[in-house]
């Protein structure tokens, strides 16, 4: 039990610290004259988002965990972390776009074109199956599947002019 308390209080505490981060970093960006894209979804991303972490609030507890998932959810956020620091005060949860700027090459972009979006498919099936919870994984995966098509729909159509 206090391992799941200690899983999900870190989980809990470095969404909330990457939303003020986040929203720190949109101020700036538009500050300095960015557009945003795609804010009419952003809402179901954080109702999504907001329910896989409450569930797991809700349903971890008293389920045996799984060390392989965990070592993988680990492992993201190593990768989670190389991404925010390479866009630096780029990186916002919203889709801002400042004109005229390059994208962004470096880090694990010379490698992947949306890597954060796989850190997050990785976080909401590792974290889940870490509790043994297969079938909240597979929900949440799927959601958040359907979402992301949005999402980078949107994102491609926003990064198309740069």
């Amino acid at each position: 039990m206090i391992l799941t308390a200690l899983l999900l209080g870190y989980v809990t505490l470095a969404r909330l610290i990457e939303l003020v981060i986040a929203q720190r970093n949109t101020t700036a960006l538009l500050a300095r004259g960015a557009v945003e894209y795609g804010a009419d979804h952003y809402r179901w991303i954080v109702a999504l988002h907001s329910a896989w972490l409450a569930g797991l609030w809700a349903f971890a507890w008293g389920h045996a965990l799984h060390p392989l998932p965990l070592v993988v959810f680990g492992l993201l956020q190593l990768m989670r972390a190389w991404v925010l620091h390479t866009l630096g005060a780029r990186w916002t949860t919203r889709i801002v776009v400042v004109p005229g700027e390059t994208l962004v090459s470096a880090g694990p972009y010379r490698w992947v074109r949306h890597p954060n979006y796989l850190v997050v498919v990785g976080e909401i099936a590792s974290l889940p199956l870490g509790f043994g919870m297969g079938a909240f994984a597979l929900l949440f995966s799927v959601l958040n599947a359907v979402m992301l098509a949005v999402r980078i729909r949107a994102e491609e159509a926003a990064l198309k002019p740069l």
